[in-house]
Order: C-alpha cells, then structure tokens, then sequence
C-alpha cells in the first residue's frame, strides 16, 4: 500500500485514488520563452518520479501537462511585458517561432533526461 505525506493534515496517509486504479494527475509545464533551467527541470524529474511511483504501485496514471506560449507577463501583479513578447523582441523572431522553438527544445531536454512524456499535452494556443 502506498503511503504519502499529507501538508494538510500533516500526518502519513494511504493513498487512496478517488476512481481506483486511475489516478488523474496535472502539474504545471514550462513557459515556452526561453531555455529552461536546472530549477525548472527539478520540477519534471520530480513530477515524473512520482508518476513512476504510482505505476510501480499499480496505479494506471493520466498525466496531463500544459505549455504556456501565449500570455504569461513579467510581474505577478497582472503587470509588466508578456515573457513570450520580450523573447521575440531579444531574439528578432515572432512570437509563435519562439514558442515553437523552446516547445521543441523543452521536450527534446526531457527526453535527454528521461522524463516521461504526460499523456496528455495541452498549448495554451490550443484551448483560447
């Protein structure tokens, strides 16, 4: 049986998915307007280590996974300019070509990696 930390309750709990054996599973993904960094990709290889976990545990584990290449501003106050903006402007391409080219590049790095690819993809393009 697996058993996990829960912040909330701050106790050892057993797991218990709410549609056993599926687990549902979303983290966050990258902002597509540079290169990612080491502390980003802790995140992954941490995400990816715990889809493996539930695995191991016999867990069928859908992983779902979003790509911020539209709208993502400098400042958490709703301020500032958009991350994929200023990329385009650093690097003399359009907005869509740096989103493309750091989509292609996060992957190929996870892949370096190997992290797991989620299930499931979703650009932010694709859903706005």
């Amino acid at each position: 049986m697996l058993k996990l930390y829960n912040t909330l309750s701050r106790k050892i709990e057993s797991f218990k998915p709410l549609h056993p054996p599926k687990v549902g599973f979303y983290s966050c993904g990258p902002t597509v307007y540079d290169f990612q960094h080491i502390g980003n990709y802790r995140t992954y290889v941490g995400n990816d280590l715990f889809q493996r976990v539930l695995s191991f545990n016999g867990f069928l584990v859908e992983r779902v996974m979003n790509i911020t290449d539209v709208g993502h501003l400098t400042s958490n106050a709703d301020t500032g300019e958009d991350k994929l903006e200023k990329g385009a402007k650093r690097e003399g391409k359009s907005v869509w070509e740096i989103a493309q080219f750091y989509t292609k590049d996060f992957f190929e790095s996870l892949k370096q990696l190997n992290v797991l690819t989620p299930g499931v993809v979703c650009k932010a393009t694709d859903h706005i």
